[in-house]
């Protein structure tokens, strides 16, 4: 029986030809085999690879670099040029050379001896973390408020003694399900069982020996790290904390939700570094602010900075049931700067971190995505879980540390910069939707009054620092998440070949785009030869994919599921690799608008395949706008116009888009910050469609024109970009055909469930093209979306809101130029 291998950093996997078992079997040092294709040239491979082979060297990228802009003395720290080839490690794979002890009896008990062996002791951790925290003025004061009520809080009314010993047992009791009570043996238990799950059900878990260094680096600064990794799974928790320990370095105390406050299961977590807290910090049971919990929460985090502890935040809240990077809930953050501001601290060390999975424990998150309600978490249910998991496989796992960056210095840049305030999606993208509509956004003045008052004591500054601050952390985070096999595999499946195709077409497709993400400097979360990896993938989708054997040359055809539970799975995995080609796939339903918009309106004269530099740039951003609560393009610090640009740039770079003969002078001109300031002021840079067709525009911009390249390659690759934006742009397109028929006021939830129920509907009765369209987050970040441009205006209640149409999209025509402005990025 012949066997194949497919080498995983420090694993190799056994694939038997003949049967679906595989067997395990792990080396120490193990060689990359990256495999080779000399089959045909696929569509990634033709259409932009040629321009950079010479740079497709086997080297991994490096990722996670700190911003050069915002902190560009943190990128010079804890790096160095070797940093990049220390290379991968899986860190289940410990033997007797992983301990001090050699021998036969060494190498039987060397997970009890490794874990033995690690430095973990009580003196490392919180001390009097209680005492502390009720002994602050800030918590005092508070608690005199709270026995103070009715009273006006603040007031100099003597509040009774009876009530303030009340008060007192009350913060006591919070403080209890708050502090975490770490125990050093139970660290090393937990290791050493973890080591065994582990694996049990993963086959490695991969990490980059260099990103560890620079972590080592940051902990003999003696500053506060800080970790905040992408939220996944609910592995998460104890994955981080499994790493750093195998490495010597001090757990974190990990903030959790209180929904998984649960008997048995939250005192284990308490005693590993957990604490929890509320999913809504500022309201109390009764519906109104809670001061006293809000006061302990913001002493905990301060006293356990002034400690020097390290902390592990989840910025998105909760875990991502579509496999994108959900937005940032920044409240946990905001109390980690304002500690910075009141000195409780000299500085803290911000690390973001990625997180990727060939298959996460929960599998999939159907049920939520059909409009289910979340099931609540009990020791049942994680009982199950865990017997579950150890009858399955999840495949490979990969752990990104990107480079610490200090908040000092971030928050330092930021008030030295004179950045504008940034616009509402309702000043952005409105005049791009109503061209004719008169202007009502804010004056120049109001506008301009931000960037002159940016000091930390300013309110406006401060919530500008922080909502950057969380996206700069979220947006270096996604970048460093590698792309795992399964991603591939689902996103070539769903946008490549949904009516199926031959495996050899697959495995050849799979390798250029396997090829692609590398060249664009994202990483990889898998090795090996291509025909193996595939096969793994598969083997890991289950039941998503359907294989039928075809009596031509006996070959294997692979088909997706057309399900509706299996296309919402393709489409979570397929997500993990969409931040890679997102930019391109904006600029791709981008020409499809300038092109269409063109051909109905006639050309004035114009060549009819001549393309606007600028207009096309214009329209990607309005797009990127209409699209920011998927995913985020960009950094803060940079201007989405620039970005918008450069990815032209490439396009143009690849060869997809060309430069017209006249303009080979003038290609692409690259424009700095200042000068996109001045070229694009904000608001007023938007245009209509029809003075985007005057001939003398481009002579006054200095602009250049473009045209599409015609070669089938290039051809393919755009649709393909194109269909990566189609389930979004069907949802989001859908959503506004539902509002036509709008009578309102209406509850905010009851109206999501019926637009929920409408695109499930148009899905099982084969009405939609794209049936992961109907994804319960795509139709809540569409509402939303919709509801920041101003289509309805919001009455909130105490637990929910009333939503109406807002005046100025109460007339039918509005509504219509809403819904075309969106149907025209979509490929039909």
């Amino acid at each position: 029986m012949d066997e194949t291998a497919l080498s995983l950093g420090t694993i190799d996997v056994s694939y038997l030809s003949a049967s679906s078992e595989c067997s395990i079997s792990r080396c120490k040092h193990s060689s990359e085999e990256w495999g080779e294709c000399n089959s045909r040239p696929t569509l990634f491979r033709s259409a932009t690879l040629k321009w950079k082979e010479t740079l497709l060297g086997r080297k991994r990228p490096f990722v996670g670099r700190c911003c050069y802009a915002c902190t560009p003395q943190s990128r010079d720290n804890f790096f160095n040029a070797s940093i990049p080839s220390l290379g991968l490690r899986n860190v289940i794979y410990i033997n007797e050379t992983h301990t001090r002890y050699r021998g036969w009896l060494a190498r039987r008990f060397c997970y009890v001896l490794f874990v033995q062996e690690r430095d973990v002791h009580k003196g490392m951790f919180a001390k009097n973390l209680t005492e502390n925290v009720l002994n602050n003025s800030r918590v005092q004061k508070a608690i005199v408020d709270e026995a103070s009520e009715p009273s006006t809080p603040g007031s100099f009314v003597q509040a009774d003694p009876k009530a303030i010993n009340k008060v007192k047992k009350k913060a006591r009791k919070i403080l209890q399900e708050m502090v975490a009570n770490v125990s050093p043996a139970l660290i090393r238990l937990t290791g050493w069982v973890l080591l065994k799950l582990f694996n049990s059900f993963f086959w490695n878990i991969q990490i980059h020996r260099g990103q560890i260094e620079m972590v080592k680096a940051a902990t003999e600064m003696n500053l506060p790290l800080i970790f905040l990794p992408v939220h996944k799974s609910h592995i998460d928790y104890l994955l981080l904390t499994f790493i750093l320990f195998c490495h010597n370095i001090k757990a974190p105390y990990i903030a959790a939700g209180n929904n998984l406050n649960i008997p048995i299961f939250s005192t284990l977590i308490r005693k590993l570094g957990g604490f929890f807290i509320r999913r809504k910090l500022d309201q109390s049971p009764d519906g109104r602010k809670d001061f006293l919990y809000r006061a302990l929460l913001y002493v905990h985090i301060e006293e356990l900075l002034r400690q020097q502890q390290f902390l592990e935040i989840f910025l998105e809240g909760t875990r991502s049931r579509s496999g994108k990077t959900s937005g940032a809930r920044a409240g946990l953050l905001s109390v980690v700067v304002d500690a910075l501001f009141s000195n409780a601290t000299p500085d803290v060390l911000i690390i973001p971190v990625g997180i990727s999975y060939d298959r996460i424990i929960e599998g999939h998150y159907n049920s939520e995505q059909l409009g289910k309600p979340k099931k609540n978490e009990s020791i049942w249910s994680i009982a199950r879980g865990v017997f579950r998991m150890l009858r399955k496989n999840y495949g490979c796992v990969r752990v990104d540390f990107a480079q610490p960056f200090s908040l000092k210095e971030y928050v330092n840049s930021q008030s030295q910069k004179p950045v504008p305030a940034p616009l509402s999606l309702e000043q952005a993208l409105l005049p791009a939707i109503l061209p004719s509509r008169p202007n009502d956004t804010v004056d120049e003045g109001a506008e301009a009054s931000l960037p002159n008052s940016r000091d930390i004591t300013s309110e406006p500054f401060r919530r500008e620092l922080i909502s950057n601050l969380a996206e700069h952390i979220l947006f270096t985070a996604n970048k460093s998440c590698a792309v795992m096999s399964t991603h591939i595999v689902a996103c070539l499946l769903l946008y490549r070949h949904r009516q199926g195709t031959d495996l050899s077409r697959l495995v050849e497709d799979f390798f250029s785009m396997k090829e692609e993400v590398l060249a664009r400097d994202f990483d990889l979360g898998f090795s090996g030869n291509s025909d193996d990896v595939v096969m793994h993938a598969i083997h890991l989708l289950g039941n998503c994919v359907n294989i039928t054997n075809t009596s031509r040359n006996n070959e294997f055809f692979i088909t997706p599921s057309t399900t509706i539970p299996a296309v919402f799975e393709l489409n979570f995995y397929s997500n993990g690799v969409l931040h890679v080609f997102i930019k391109e796939a904006i600029i791709a339903c981008s020409l499809h608008a300038v092109q269409s918009r063109r051909y109905r309106n006639g050309t004035n004269g114009a060549s009819p395949s001549l393309i606007s530099q600028e207009h096309l740039v214009r329209k990607a951003a309005s797009l990127c706008y209409l699209l920011s609560n998927e995913f985020t393009v960009s950094l803060p610090c940079q201007l989405i116009y620039q970005v918008c640009h450069e990815s032209v740039e490439r396009l143009i770079q690849y060869g997809i888009l060309l430069v017209a003969e006249d303009d080979q002078e003038d290609v692409s001109p690259s424009l700095t910050e200042h000068q996109w300031n001045k070229k694009l002021p904000e608001p007023l840079s938007w245009r209509s469609d029809e003075e985007d067709e005057d001939s003398d525009f481009g002579e006054e911009q200095r602009d250049c024109y473009l045209k599409v390249s015609q070669s089938q390659e290039h051809q393919q690759y755009i649709t393909f970009l194109q269909r990566l934006l189609g389930p979004l742009l069907e949802a989001y397109s859908s959503v506004v055909i539902f509002v036509h028929n709008f009578s309102g006021p209406v509850l905010e939830s009851e109206y999501l469930q019926k637009l929920h129920r409408h695109l499930i509907s148009r899905t099982e009765k084969n009405v939609a093209v794209y049936a992961e369209s109907a994804t319960y987050s795509h139709v809540k970040n569409a509402l939303k979306v919709f509801k920041e441009i101003g289509v309805f205006s919001q009455t909130p209640q105490r637990s929910d809101t009333i939503l109406e149409l807002s005046t100025t999209f109460l007339p039918q025509r509005n509504r219509q130029k809403l819904l075309e402005f969106i149907m025209s990025f979509m490929v039909l």
